[in-house]
């Protein structure tokens, strides 16, 4: 893994923008289409923000709640842009940096002005905006916090929507948490989102002052709306994430803590 830059800015978005797009108007199709590294800076220690370039005055387009393929010495991965439709003639990868051989390490080392195969396929397609319930709930590990970025830009961003939103972030250390500024910021610009950071391995008798340890049922009882109201909950980590709050990724079946607390498949949407 390259050294970080000395200085870190950490990742900094601005006020959340609406600039929606229908599914199958994205820039990118099935095919692969390789794009060029125009910018790249570190916003942590292990996380960086990457720039790959568009056709001037070109637009992504993408869906709400969708993701790219990135394919790159062979190895495939789903990226979340982090960027809006708005932005023009370039998109946003805000990419969490893996040691070893992996994709991320090898976009975090990629000369300027290389390319990047990128895709875009319909079922990387989730629930569009308006998500449709007055409670939205996010759930989210590491860099599954991407997407909710994305969906935060569509509900906070559009003039008269009222949903209230509750992110509930979870991460190893204060050091590696994502996006936690942006997210902070955003709360304390809009009184109708709640973010909770909850961390689950960081040291004993550091400044943390937040929570601490995985989201549990006493966690999303606290926080997440109950399963009579009318309620939408999103969730987006790795694989034990899933397995222990919704069940498998790829199953639309509802399993897991949600489903013990009462919550249904229909309002439970797993990115």
């Amino acid at each position: 893994m390259p050294a970080p830059a000395p200085q870190l800015r950490p990742y900094a978005p601005g006020p959340p923008t609406a600039a929606l797009s229908p599914p199958g108007e994205c820039a990118l199709d099935a095919s692969w289409r390789p794009l060029p590294l125009a910018a790249r800076r570190y916003v942590s220690r292990d996380a960086v923000l990457l720039r790959f370039g568009l056709d001037a005055g070109e637009s992504l387009r993408l869906p709400t709640c969708a993701c790219l393929l990135a394919r790159a010495g062979g190895v495939v991965r789903p990226y979340t842009p982090v960027s809006t439709n708005a932005l023009v003639g370039s998109f946003e990868l805000l990419v969490k940096v893996y040691a070893g051989a992996g994709l991320s390490a090898r976009l975090a080392e990629l000369p300027i002005g290389d390319t990047v195969d990128f895709s875009h396929v319909p079922k990387n397609v989730k629930v569009q905006f308006p998500f449709g319930a007055a409670h939205l709930a996010m759930i989210a590990g590491g860099s599954g916090v991407t997407p909710m970025l994305q969906a935060l830009h569509a509900v906070l961003g559009s003039p008269g929507d009222e949903t209230a939103v509750t992110v509930l972030a979870s991460h190893k250390t204060r050091e590696d948490a994502l996006a936690v500024e942006a997210l902070d910021a955003w709360a304390d610009a809009h009184p109708r989102l709640t973010v909770v950071t909850t961390l689950t391995r960081e040291p004993a008798g550091s400044a943390w002052a937040g929570r601490r340890g995985r989201v549990d049922a006493r966690l999303v009882s606290e926080y997440v709306a109950p399963p009579h109201a009318d309620v939408k909950v999103f969730v987006c980590g790795p694989p034990g994430m899933y397995e222990a709050l919704a069940g498998p990724r790829d199953d639309p079946a509802l399993a897991g803590l949600l489903r013990d607390l009462g919550y249904a498949a229909d309002q439970v949407v797993k990115f």
